[in-house]
Parts: structure tokens; sequence; C-alpha cells
């Protein structure tokens, strides 16, 4: 077929879909605008059309990847995706099927367009209840964010996020987009097995990485097996108060295996934890500093089988609650506690392990190696037979190791490199493959899952570009995963981009999963610039239940209440107490009030703004020169920060937010008047 024709052809089928879509999706104009002919309104678009699959050599596929992930401006993205910024230390919010960056959200970062990190005292405090070894730390490295759940589904008001780095969890507030909380493990240098949360969000999950002495202690790494251990963090959170409750946390001692990632049972398996391992080899490195050691990559992926780490939640709990063992003031349940009250078991699984995943039902537990081309699924009934059967032999420290076999309900070959497994609401299952880029669509067997009768069969292959680590599939890990779309986040987009330097972009790309069999089709590559992303949540859009302005007129988001303090209007004002000054400011288009503030050199100063406006998006901004002070400040916000003016002259504050034409009017005086 000539170029021309095929184009032709394609522009049509482009036109029929168009008029369609007009038909069935258009708004409802009231009936009283009659409807253009449709020859007519066709007529241009035709053209249009075809020249731009003309031009840019589109194929039939393309044009229907662009529908599909088209939204028009003013329509919202069904569904809403959390993912890690990586080492930027941030949460990124994008919108699907558009793939529109929606928010980027600070947490253990300063960002200062959001004015987070840059004055307010209440974001003070919080970053400092994650200070690490008595040291302020301003960046994270952001891995896993799980969204809050009821009954092993999102409900869409609390995002948790760990930081590998530093083993700190952070709290967000979905009512309005802003971090509430940091908190710093002190009996844990790092982390990567968070964070994760129970179906009901009573707890939320931090695991371990790599092992090591306990925090504060020393020890020779000769001394690898007696004194190095690993751990897993039990955070409670009180969903009323929105806050992580230190005090009745408590961690769990292990083995120093390195933990991986972990995941909630739910449903019928509801009340267990299962974490991966891997390092079961406990090797210590060191390329000859310790005789006969070898790299940690070959040292640690020398034995066929790491372990998946089972532990009895619910006894769990009431043996730390009558637990009078102390690690660095935190709750802390010894690895003999555990073994002597049967908390803990292990199941051999293939090595390198890298996912956890429980099916939607809470019956199968999916763990993939890295080394082995299978997923390996374990039955839940049959681990809990085995366990009273005591069908076990011990490790190394006493630990039941649960036989494999009793415990196997089938293996699936899928292809090279398989690392984290996804669900959807057809009774499919999709894991990533990195060292073969591709996406794997499997059917669950057993059950009441829709495949069922097909046993655990492959069922389809998507190639992506390139190196998938982790996906996500809409509402994928829960009891009520919701198809349609999955995310493919790729390490590598080696050719898909323009050359932006050395440094490339990874490539978030957009696959349909809404057909059966084998009809997987991708639909979008997303440059992300931003750190490295690791996971991500897909949530319904509708679940959310976010705000557009604070419920009164100067109120405190960390406290989620109206400030005492908070200036009102008519009230403005600069008080003097010795040396200690308090300025009660207000914003509102196109002025603060008041415009010039005196103050002396060496004045402790305290400065209360409240943001006066209650329309949606008017936002103000304030920063101050020299000052280090940057705000932004949202409708009905009561913000407040300190600080000694240490550097007299003259400094024009003013509104860093673009909020009316005379913006640049928003603007004062801050004179201190030197020594």
């Amino acid at each position: 077929m000539k170029r021309s024709v095929l184009y032709g052809v394609i522009a049509a089928l482009v036109l029929v879909v168009i008029v369609l879509a007009a038909l069935v999706f258009s708004p409802d104009k009231g009936g009283d605008q009659a409807a253009a002919p449709a020859q007519e309104a066709s007529t241009g678009i035709a053209e249009d059309a075809a020249q731009v699959i003309s031009n840019r050599g589109l194929t039939p596929e393309n044009v229907t990847a662009a529908l599909k992930t088209y939204m028009p401006s003013g329509q919202y993205d069904p569904y809403m995706m959390f993912s890690s910024g990586g080492h930027s230390g941030q949460v990124h919010v994008i919108g699907l099927p558009s793939m529109r960056l929606l928010r980027t959200i600070g947490v253990f970062t300063p960002e200062p367009w959001q004015g987070y990190g840059y004055g307010d005292i209440g974001q003070a405090e919080m970053f400092a209840e994650g200070d690490v070894m008595g040291s302020p730390v301003t960046w994270g490295d952001t891995h896993h964010p799980a969204l809050s759940e009821t009954n092993a589904s999102y409900d869409g008001e609390w995002l948790f996020v760990n930081d590998k780095a530093q083993s700190r969890i952070a709290v967000i507030d979905l009512r309005d987009f802003e971090t509430k909380q940091i908190i710093k493990n002190p009996i844990a240098m790092n982390d990567h097995g968070g964070a994760f949360v129970t179906p009901n969000t009573e707890w939320v999950i931090e695991g371990g990485q790599y092992a090591a002495p306990p925090v504060g202690s020393f020890s020779d790494i000769s001394e690898y097996n007696e004194k190095w251990r690993g751990m897993i963090t039990f955070w409670k959170f009180d969903r009323e108060k929105g806050r992580i409750i230190p005090e009745e946390s408590f961690a769990m001692e292990l083995p120093p295996y390195w933990q991986d990632l972990c995941d909630s049972g739910k449903l019928v398996s509801e009340g267990w934890i299962f974490c991966n391992s891997f390092n079961t080899e406990r090797a210590t490195g060191g390329l000859g500093a310790v005789e006969g050691a070898v790299p940690f990559e070959s040292g640690a992926s020398q034995n066929d089988m790491d372990y998946l780490h089972v532990i009895d939640l619910h006894k769990l709990e009431a043996v730390a609650a009558a637990n009078t063992n102390k690690l660095n003031g935190m709750n802390y349940v010894t690895m003999e506690t555990a073994i002597a009250e049967n908390l803990l078991f292990f199941i051999p699984e293939p090595k390198s392990p890298h996912g956890i995943d429980i099916a939607p039902n809470g019956d199968y537990m999916v763990v993939s190696g890295k080394l082995d081309p299978h997923v390996t699924i374990f039955a839940f009934d049959k681990i809990q037979q085995a366990i009273a059967d005591k069908k076990w032999t011990l490790d190394d420290y006493g630990i039941p190791v649960l036989d494999f076999d009793s415990v196997l309900e089938a293996q699936v070959e899928l292809g090279l490199g398989p690392l984290h497994t996804q669900f959807d609401n057809q009774g499919y299952a999709y894991t990533s493959l990195y060292l073969d880029s591709m996406v794997a669509r499997w059917s669950l067997g057993g059950g009441d899952y829709a495949h069922a009768s097909e046993g655990w069969t492959l069922v389809d292959k998507e190639s992506i570009h390139y190196n998938v680590g982790h996906i996500a599939a809409v509402e994928g890990d829960t009891a009520t995963p919701g198809g349609n779309f999955l995310v493919s986040l790729n390490k590598w987009s080696v050719d898909r981009f323009a050359n932006v330097g050395p440094l490339l972009p990874q490539n978030f790309q957009l696959i349909d999963i809404s057909g059966e069999g084998a009809s997987l089709q991708l639909l979008y590559d997303m440059p992300v610039g931003f750190g490295e992303p690791h996971y991500a949540q897909i949530m319904k859009t509708e679940r959310l239940k976010a705000i557009q302005v604070y419920p009164e007129v100067g109120w405190d988001p960390q406290k989620w209440a109206v400030n005492p303090d908070a200036p009102k209007s008519g009230e403005e004002r600069v008080e003097r107490d010795g040396n200690n000054v308090t300025v009660y400011m207000t914003s509102i288009r196109s002025h603060f009030t008041p415009e010039h503030v005196n103050i002396k050199e060496g004045d402790n100063v305290t400065w209360h703004i409240t943001n006066l406006e209650r329309a949606v998006d008017a936002v103000h901004g304030f920063a101050v020169p020299a000052y280090n002070v940057n705000l932004s400040i949202e409708p009905g916000e009561t913000a407040t920060f300190k600080f000694v003016a240490d550097k007299d002259g003259v400094f024009s504050y003013y509104c860093t937010e673009f909020c009316s034409a005379l913006h640049l009017e928003m603007t004062g005086y801050l004179m201190i008047e030197p020594q």
C-alpha cells in the first residue's frame, strides 16, 4: 500500500474515533445549541489530522495510544500515581492516563517554591525530629510510598514514605498534600523494606536493609555473625492524630541477613507480615580486607536460596506489649524472644529476591528471585499447615525454616531478572523483568480468580525501554485492584528522548492492561527529570478528600487547628518587649499589612503572617532576602518564622507567588537599624 493511501486510511480512522468520541463524551449544552453538520465539523479535522499523521509518520497503533492517554483541558485524570523521587528526597504526584505531573511534595528535602523548610517554625520542628545522630540532614532517598488503607483498600487519607539513607519515615497528609511528621529510627541506620502498611493502617512497617551493629555501638566486621544484626520496625499510627506514636512502636531483631521489601497479609492472611531477605551467605565483602573475602556482588549470590521472613504480627503485638527490653529508648524484641515465642519463620526462596507481593485475596505470596527466571508462589494455607505440623529445619540462629515443597503452590517461568509483581481485577498478575526489559502478564491459578482454570500460565509480555525495576498497577497491591493501566518504572531511557547531557532521565511507561490475553499495549513515555524513582502506588482519584482552602482563616496546617497567634484583619501590628519583637501581618491581594517593619540590630524576631484569602489557589508567598526566609502561604493559612536580626540594612520583602495584576506592588520594607 502506498504511503499516501495509508495516511488517508489512518486519517479516516482517526476521524471516526474523534467524531464518535465527540458524540459520546462532549458535555451537555442543554439542548439549546444546534449540532454542527458532521461533514462540516469533520472537514477541517480531517485535513489537520492527516497532516499530523503524515508529518510524524504515525501508525494506527500510535494514534490509538494517543487517544487513550489524551485528557482534554478541564477533564480530570481518573487515577493519581504517587511516586518516590529517589535522592531528590521528595514524592511526585502524576495523573493517569495523561501522565501529567500534578505536584511535587516536599518531604525530606527543602523545596523552595513551596516554601518548604525555609523559615516556618512548625516545619523546622518537624525536620528536627528527623535529625540523625544529633545533626540535621536536609536530603533523603525516598523509595517506597505507601497509601493508607481501610479493609486492605486505599482510603485516600495518608501517605507514608521512607528515607533509605537515614532510616526515616515521613507522614504526608492528603488533605493538603503536605508532610506532617518525620521520624528517625533510633536503632537503625538505613532501611529498604518501607514503607508498608497493615490492612487498616494500624502499623507502618519499616524493614531494614544492610546488617550492622546496633546504632551507637561498634564491632569489627570479623564479629559479623555474632554481633551484627538485621531489623524490622513496626510504627504505631494514630489515625485520629495523623501521627506515628514512637512510644507505642517496637522493633524486632533479625539475623544479619540483608532484609529487603515487605508486604502485609490481607483478608485470609491478615495478621501476618512477609519480608524478603538476601545475603543469607552473610558475605562481608572487602576485596581482600578480610582474608578470603570476595566482593559483595558475588559473595551475596552464592546460595541457591535466600529466606522469606514470615512474622506472626498479632502474636508479636502481644509479646511486644509485655516486653521490657529497650534499645536506644525503643521497645525491642530480641531474636531469642522471637524464637522462643514462635513469632518468626523462614521459607527458602530463589536467590537474590526483591519483590514479595500478596495476591488480592491474601491467599498467595509471590516472590521473585532476580537470578531465577521464575516467579515462585507460596500458599498461605500450606504455610499455616507446615507451621502446625512443624515441618521445618533450623537455620544457624535456631529460626525455623519451613520445608519449601510443603508450602510451594506453583512456579511460573517468565524470563530473566524478575523483580516485582502487581495484580489487576481480571485474575492476572504482572511481573517486571529487569534483564529482559519486559513486563510479563500471567494468570493466577487456584482460588476464585477469573483465570484459575488456566492454571499458573504466562499469557503475554510487553517490551519496555529499558531495565524496569518496580511496576505499579491501579490499586494493584490491594484487595480491590482496579485494572486498566500499569506503569513501568524504568531505570534507563537511552535513545528515547532528546539529549540533555550525560545524566539521562529515567522513563515512566504507561501500559494498557484493560484487555484480556495477549493484549498489552505500550501507550506513553514520560521522562522523569528528578532523582531516581523506585516505587509508586496508583489510586483512584475519587478516593481523595483533598481541600482547596484551609477550613478557617488563621489555620495551622501542622496542628490542623486555628493558630492562637494568627493575625487578624484590622489587628496587624508590631509589638516590642525589650529586644524581643513580634510582627503580626496579614496578606491579601495585593498588599501586606504592615508594609513597613522597623526593628533594631540584635532583636529576636517572631513573625506571624495570615493569608486572608478564601478564593481557590489564592496563594501568597513571602520572601526576605539575606535571612533565608521563603514561605508559601495557602488560602487561610498562618505561617510563623523566627530569626535574629544580625544584619542591619533595608530589606524588601515581597510576594513570590504571582497573585494579581498588581503583584509587583505587593511588597514592603524591613528596616533594621544598626546598633
